[in-house]
């Protein structure tokens, strides 16, 4: 793996827990090659959409490949579902593995392995993949939760960048509570506010708890007639982000109807600027997942229910 050339900047996923491990493990590898650790930039999906590919080497974690990215002395290190084929970068691929995990394959190569990076990486590897057999899956879903509510960049200040210090950090107690708390509540409340997007396509309101798995407890027990359920999210004061999910596959072929992408059963999609808010998005997801229903005024007035209490 030496062969990899050295970058001027790695570039990973905001808040997220793969892409924080994938980042800053990059980083170690990154130091341990060259002696040197390059700026470690990250992006929301919106962000990094608009975000110039300038540098003329690069490292990319836990993003999808894409022809702007396809440039020489660049490295994509990646899991999500791709059609592309690199003709200049190097794709390091696997969709079995987080992004985390395939980087911390090469850490280990290059002997920057530690029974703390192991337990970190395992443990991103289950919450990324959703591995909701794994005996560890709930934990691993604190961990995740600890990048998603305090936000990337606290917490590795609050680590100083080292990886090894997020494992048993104190603040996974908090995680824990909020977690045997607030989840059993917001799965209930959540259960009763189920809206029809289309015949197959549910929208899942929340107020609180985690809501990856509260809609995957949703999923799981057959809670509603729709086999994919979907979130709302306000990213920016003009963005808003769609989630799906499922448990057969169906959820990347509805974010693709969106131009957007992820996983089988773990996809998500940004909607278009002049979507600004709730009520803007579930008209026109109705729109796109059911084009040939009316959306004249009595028809759009009928979906004022679903927006009045979504949690942005």
């Amino acid at each position: 793996m030496n062969s990899l050339p050295q970058p001027q900047v790695i570039l990973t996923h905001e808040s997220d827990l793969d892409g924080f491990v994938a980042g800053i493990l990059l980083q170690g590898l990154a130091q341990k090659l060259f002696g040197t650790t390059p700026r470690l930039e990250s992006f929301h999906n919106h962000q990094w959409k608009q975000r110039s590919m300038s540098e003329k080497s690069a490292w990319v974690a836990d993003f999808n490949f894409e022809p702007r990215l396809d440039r020489a002395n660049w490295v994509v290190f990646d899991h999500h579902a791709t059609e592309g084929v690199p003709s200049k970068a190097r794709l390091l691929h696997d969709p079995g593995l987080s992004a985390g995990a395939i980087v911390y394959g090469i850490c280990r190569e290059e002997g920057l392995a530690t029974p703390a990076l192991d337990r970190l990486v395992h443990l991103s590897n289950i919450a990324d993949l959703f591995l909701d057999k794994d005996p560890e899956f709930s934990l691993a879903l604190d961990y995740a939760s600890l990048i998603k509510v305090y936000g990337f960049w606290p917490i590795h200040e609050l680590c100083g960048g080292d990886l090894e210090k997020v494992v048993d950090h104190p603040l996974l107690d908090v995680m824990l509570v909020k977690r045997r708390v607030e989840d059993p509540l917001g799965y209930e409340w959540s259960r009763q506010q189920i809206k029809e997007v289309s015949p197959t396509v549910g929208f899942v309101n929340t107020i609180v708890g985690n809501t990856n798995l509260i809609v995957h407890q949703l999923l799981q027990n057959q809670a509603t007639p729709y086999k994919v359920l979907l979130t709302l999210y306000k990213k920016s004061a003009s963005t808003m982000v769609v989630s799906f999910r499922s448990r057969e596959g169906e959820a990347l072929q509805v974010a693709e109807k969106f131009h957007g992408g992820g996983h089988p059963n773990a996809a998500g999609a940004t909607l278009p600027k002049s979507v600004q808010n709730a009520t803007d998005a579930l008209v026109y997801l109705r729109q796109i997942l059911n084009p040939k229903v009316s959306t004249s005024p009595a028809s759009l007035n009928s979906l004022e229910g679903a927006f009045s209490a979504i949690n942005l």
